[in-house]
């Protein structure tokens, strides 16, 4: 494909919202065409994938109560099972079901098999737009070491690795950590050219319910300012800070960009801001 060819050899690092796993189809026709597409013109693909609204619904169905900090989910003994049998069970066989589908020979795990990534439990902080009080998350992580050389060998091998994100530690502790934070620590471990994070929502939108006001690039300071002004909210303010963070580390671009259309993703890797969002550290 035009465009790839300049980043073979590379990685690329997608993660994809667990809202998008269920319709299989979409999935294969949208992010699976072009993580195909990246591996015919030699890029290096690994994907990392949430499950929030499954384990949602698989809480309430189970008549506990979900708790949510700024766009970010407590994690209790109880919560924790429930992840597990989401991330590691419903979304991610609906992914290599997706995958296989779009012909993306993808070994489907999570971040805890072989110490792919390692993690220890985060401290009570102040999050963003939960008060001035730091918050204690429960058995949700950070991560402290991500196993490239296995990445390597598996791409070596002519595999998609694609991780839920759950990460653990030598003592056998599993911890619950946001879908984004993995990818982009994965991302800057490898020194990925790109990481993509595909959602329903199509970039930063500068009216929240209005596509068209999608903001095609933003720098460090520009993002910050967006998130003083309140223009991004929500959950889409870990997105944007993870973001920021990794910028730094080794990653020269960080794209938020939709499942719609289908050429989304897809176009967005062929030029910066074209379908999404793109981070950039300098214009």
């Amino acid at each position: 494909m035009s465009g790839l060819g300049a980043f073979k050899g590379r990685w690329f690092v997608v993660k994809i919202g667990g809202e998008l796993a269920a319709d299989r189809p979409k999935l294969a026709g949208s992010v699976g065409a072009a993580v195909r597409a990246f591996l015919d013109a030699g890029v290096r693909v690994a994907v990392i994938h949430g499950g929030g609204p499954q384990a949602t619904e698989l809480t309430n169905k189970l008549g506990l109560t979900p708790r949510m900090v700024a766009g970010r989910r407590v994690t209790d003994e109880a919560t924790l099972e429930v992840v597990k049998m989401t991330l590691a069970g419903q979304v991610s066989v609906d992914v290599a079901a997706a995958f296989r589908l779009a012909g993306v020979p993808a070994l489907c795990t999570t971040g805890v098999s072989a110490g792919l990534i390692d993690a220890r439990k985060r401290p009570p902080k102040v999050i963003t737009g939960a008060g001035p009080e730091p918050i204690d998350l429960g058995l949700v992580g950070d991560v402290t070491d991500v196993n490239t050389a296995l990445f390597e060998r598996l791409s070596e091998a002519g595999l998609v690795p694609v991780l839920g994100s759950l990460s653990g530690d030598a003592q056998g502790q599993v911890f619950n950590i946001n879908a984004d934070t993995v990818a982009t620590r994965v991302a800057a471990k490898l020194r990925a050219a790109k990481l993509f994070l595909v959602s329903n929502v199509p970039g930063v939108l500068a009216d929240k319910n209005d596509p068209s006001t999608r903001i095609p690039t933003l720098t460090p300071a520009e993002a910050q300012e967006k998130i003083a002004l309140g223009v991004i909210q929500g959950g889409m303010i870990p997105k944007v800070e993870e973001s920021l963070s990794m910028l730094e580390e080794g990653i020269e671009a960080i794209h938020i960009v939709g499942i719609s259309p289908a050429h989304a993703l897809l176009g967005e890797a062929q030029g910066a801001g074209s379908f999404g969002t793109a981070f950039l550290r300098n214009r």
